[in-house]
């Protein structure tokens, strides 16, 4: 049968005008051809990107931004012919978004600088003016040695670096020796459940605040992690919102700033203009369905997050995602599928703040766990979750035959990763063979992490994440500010859609669903002779 869908692939040069296009049966094995045709000669993916990313631009969860998203979705599922289209709610905390920012050195001389608030800081009242003083701070002992030394200055609390050049081209794509690379199984390693340094590190912001706060500070103002005056502004204090307002700088300026205070007086000027909205405390996923025709078969699914960060119009992290999730619904809709299982796509909010959306839908709909310990939040309930047992079968967790996650950015599908799912790589391997002309060359076993489909992976369903090539995501768009329109590239955006929609209809037909791993247990120390490291601790 795939040898026979790929000819048909390849040979399909004929346009279908839409309106002649007769409904898709569960036996037409010219699916995927016109799976082909709706998605490479009548794509709408750039023109919902357009509309994403300009009109509508940055989602921080819960921001105006988000909320607009959140109806546009839903209003172009129903609009495409999905059913069941809702949102679905969970508690996260407080909106925020930015009107407006201006930092200005005023002495030594005026110079306009770069820079962006961190999520939810407050504004300042108005604009404020002070002098500098370099605080770096990299650890709670270093609060002692800033106290009493702070009070009606702007903080710069991180240690100026002396800069770097790329060592490598900022855009590159996938060799076949690259992905080759990726196909190893890592055995898991599991030792003591000593919370890693990151999360330490997160907790120390919350504890930096709020002790500039408490010395008289007027402001924060930390550096930007990449030159070339990008930009990012990522922050945490969702739940309640930091307490002192506070900038990140262009990693130029925040440097030039640290070099003129070890020469002499610095002021500067800071003018936040941020806003928090409580007028409602949930986050939204968006859920669409294609209905199947048995209603014993359960359902396949396919996600991306639609929320972003607000330095730049997240077109890349992740509206692009999210638009080849839409386009691979619109394409099914258009050409009249009727799959056995239902097909469901989702878009996920609240995944900057550690998968939120998806684990919220997964503890829901899928499996539970113990309940975290009391003010847990965000990141360090990312990393928790994964080890609190035991797990137990909700509702749906013999219903899901299948999710696929799209999240790194607008590169071309290059293949799957099984997330070690060794069971599934020969099924995923036949389900990709149609599209090897098109770029997608394996199914490798190994892990990828950081986005949605681990919270289904965890708990042992047949959870998968792409392949993509690389563009320039990592080097300078991802949370920057110039994640925007210009870096998506339409003929990947298109290929990974109809990548999707094939393999989708493909999961959904199946006679059985993709072999899933067993459901987890707690599992034994890999090494119960191991001695925990004091540093660790520390």
């Amino acid at each position: 049968m795939r040898a026979a869908l790929l000819a048909m692939l390849m040979a399909s040069t004929t346009v279908v005008p839409s309106f002649a296009k007769p409904p898709a049966r569960l036996d037409d094995k010219a699916a995927l051809a016109r799976v082909m045709d709706e998605g490479f000669n009548h794509s709408q993916v750039m023109v919902t990107a357009e509309w994403l990313d300009d009109h509508i631009g940055s989602r921080m969860t819960g921001s105006p931004g988000m909320r607009t998203a959140e109806s546009w979705t839903q209003d172009k599922f129903r609009g495409w012919g999905l059913k069941n289209v809702h949102k679905e709610g969970f508690e996260f905390g407080r909106g925020w978004s930015v009107d407006a920012v201006s930092v200005r050195m005023i002495q030594p001389r005026m110079l306009q600088l770069r820079a962006i608030p961190i999520a939810w800081t407050p504004a300042t009242s108005g604009p404020v003016t002070a002098p500098i003083i370099v605080a770096p701070i990299k650890r709670e002992a270093d609060l002692a040695d800033w106290r009493g030394k702070l009070a009606g200055k702007i903080v710069l609390v991180d240690l100026p670096d002396t800069g770097s050049e790329p060592a490598k081209p900022p855009f590159r794509r996938y060799t076949s020796e690259d992905i080759a690379k990726m196909d190893s199984y890592e055995q898991p390693n599991h030792g003591p459940d000593t919370p890693p340094k990151w999360m330490k590190t997160l907790r120390l912001q919350d504890q930096i605040d709020a002790f500039l706060k408490a010395e008289g500070a007027i402001a924060r103002v930390r550096l930007s992690y990449r030159d070339g005056d990008l930009l990012h502004g990522e922050g945490y204090q969702y739940a309640k919102g930091a307490v002192l307002p506070g900038v990140e700088l262009g990693a130029e300026d925040y440097r030039r700033l640290a070099r003129l205070a070890k020469t002499g007086p610095v002021t500067v000027e800071i003018d936040s203009r941020t806003r928090f909205h409580d007028d409602d405390p949930k986050a939204y996923n968006i859920i669409a369905d294609i209905p199947g025709s048995d209603p014993n078969a359960g359902y396949v699914m396919a996600g991306a997050h639609l929320d972003s960060w607000a330095a730049g119009d997240g077109a890349a992290d992740n509206g692009a995602g999210s638009v080849v999730i839409m386009e691979a619904a619109r394409i099914l809709s258009a050409i009249g599928v009727h799959p056995k299982r239902t097909i469901r796509f989702a878009l996920w909010s609240g995944e900057e703040q550690g998968l939120l959306g998806s684990k919220a839908y997964v503890e829901q709909h899928i499996a539970a766990r113990p309940p975290a310990p009391a003010g847990t939040t965000g990141l360090e309930d990312y990393y928790l979750a994964f080890r609190r047992y035991p797990v137990t079968k909700l509702a749906d967790y013999d219903k899901l035959a299948a999710y696929f996650n799209i999240d790194n950015g607008s590169g071309k599908l290059r293949g799957v990763y099984a997330q070690g799912n060794l069971a599934a790589v020969s099924a995923l391997s036949e389900m990709i063979e149609p599209f090897r002309a098109i770029g997608v060359e394996k199914v490798v076993a190994g892990n990828t992490e950081g986005t949605d489909h681990e919270f289904f992976a965890a708990v042992g369903l047949p959870a998968f994440q792409y392949i993509q090539d690389p563009l320039d995501y990592g080097s300078r768009v991802h949370h920057s500010s110039i994640d925007t329109f210009d870096h998506l590239k339409g003929d990947d955006l298109r290929q990974a859609s109809v990548v999707l929609a094939g393999m989708l209809l493909e999961a959904a037909n199946r006679a059985e669903p993709l072999p899933r791993q067993t459901l987890p247990t707690k599992p034994e120390q890999t090494d119960p002779f191991k001695y925990e490291d004091p540093d660790d601790k520390r």
